[in-house]
């Protein structure tokens, strides 16, 4: 056999392992699925909050998220999620509230996110007053291996909320 004969049956050898090493193709994406899915994982997750169940609360993060809330470092760990969390929920006049206004689905189905708005209120420590502020909110959904979705970044920003985007016309 010659060279060329050589080159040839390596080209053809090489081009029917190239299909093997392609990832089989994903299903298609039910962005309006996932949209549904997340606003109960955030329905859920609100749920944790009132109950102050810190554990359920930072178990909607993966190990690697970062959470940002008003006036805290960034907590871009587990155990520094777990103290923002219980340091938020440490007042027993907490009450918090959120929910998405737009989600927003990638199509590959790996990502996605909630954009919405939030109430909390709490105890101010020098009046022992009730205080309430409301805000917007971006948190970023990475699908987990086991299917599960959890929170990769999770960004808090005080002040008026957006309102929520009016219905298309028909």
């Amino acid at each position: 056999m010659n060279a060329t004969h050589l080159l040839a049956v390596a080209a053809i050898c090489l081009a029917g392992c190239d299909g093997a090493n392609k990832p089989a193709a994903t299903a298609a994406v039910d962005p309006a699925a996932v949209e549904q899915e997340l606003k109960s994982i955030e329905a859920d997750w609100e749920k944790a909050y009132q109950a102050r169940d810190v554990d359920k609360a930072a178990g909607h993060y993966s190990s690697d998220a970062a959470l940002a809330n008003a006036g805290m470092n960034l907590a871009n760990d587990e155990l520094a999620r777990k103290m923002a969390i219980t340091q938020l929920l440490s007042d027993p006049g907490t009450k918090i509230s959120f929910a998405s206004d737009r989600v927003g689905v990638a199509q590959s189905g790996e990502l996605a996110y909630t954009r919405g708005h939030y109430s909390i209120q709490t105890t101010d420590p020098k009046t022992k007053q009730a205080v309430t502020e409301a805000g917007n909110y971006l948190t970023v959904w990475k699908k987990q291996p086991d299917g599960s979705w959890k929170a990769v970044e999770d960004f808090v920003t005080p002040g008026a909320p957006v309102a929520p985007a009016a219905p298309a016309a028909p």
